[in-house]
């Protein structure tokens, strides 16, 4: 019997502790995304996550979507109280009045910025030349360019979306490159060459 030699896949390190973060890094992370309304989603799901680990949003992810909508801006812009007060019951998503809010008060920000003819991916895209930044240092918590984001999207109405979670977001939309220098997605990032939309 001939046995064929086989290779690892070398990914980064943070993904290996787990299978479901290994689907997620291997299929999304780092990936530059250019649908506006998929960055929106995980500009809100970034939103949830602050002060828990981006597996637990992961796991809930499905949760997340069915309580809102799939995440479509125009119906969440129409929750009132009474949708909130549902979420809060929802044992499925992570309970946070705050989040909640400012998730629905994203949506309209989000609407409000369409209808001004300010597409959200080209604004989002716009911060970065419409190329992910390569990163080839150490991997910082924020940075200048997140800080700018964050006011920026603070301005238009968006809220949980400080610099920390700004940058956190960026590198998981491809904004930035900061995949290991040995993981396999990084030289495919680095080679990205689709333009952002115009």
């Amino acid at each position: 019997m001939v046995h064929r030699a086989t290779t690892a896949i070398r990914r980064c390190a943070w993904a290996e502790s787990d299978p479901l973060l290994r689907i997620y890094h291997d299929a999304e992370w780092g990936l530059p995304e250019h649908d506006g309304r998929r960055l929106w989603e995980k500009l809100a799901l970034d939103g949830f996550q602050a002060g828990l680990s981006w597996l637990t949003i992961l796991r809930k992810r499905d949760a997340f979507r069915k309580a809102f909508k799939d995440f479509v801006p125009e119906r969440v812009a129409c929750f009132r109280k009474a949708d909130v007060d549902r979420l809060l019951a929802d044992p499925g998503i992570v309970r946070s009045r705050a989040k909640i809010e400012a998730t629905v008060a994203g949506a309209s920000a989000f609407l409000a910025m369409n209808a001004a003819g300010d597409d959200f991916s080209t604004f989002v895209w716009s911060f970065t030349g419409g190329r992910p930044i390569q990163n080839t240092g150490r991997v910082p918590a924020k940075t200048p360019l997140s800080e700018q984001m964050s006011r920026a999207l603070k301005d238009r109405g968006f809220k949980f979306v400080g610099p920390v979670i700004v940058y956190a977001w960026m590198q998981a939309c491809g904004l930035v490159n900061d995949h290991a220098n040995d993981c396999f997605r990084r030289a495919e990032v680095q080679n990205w060459d689709r333009p952002s939309r115009s």
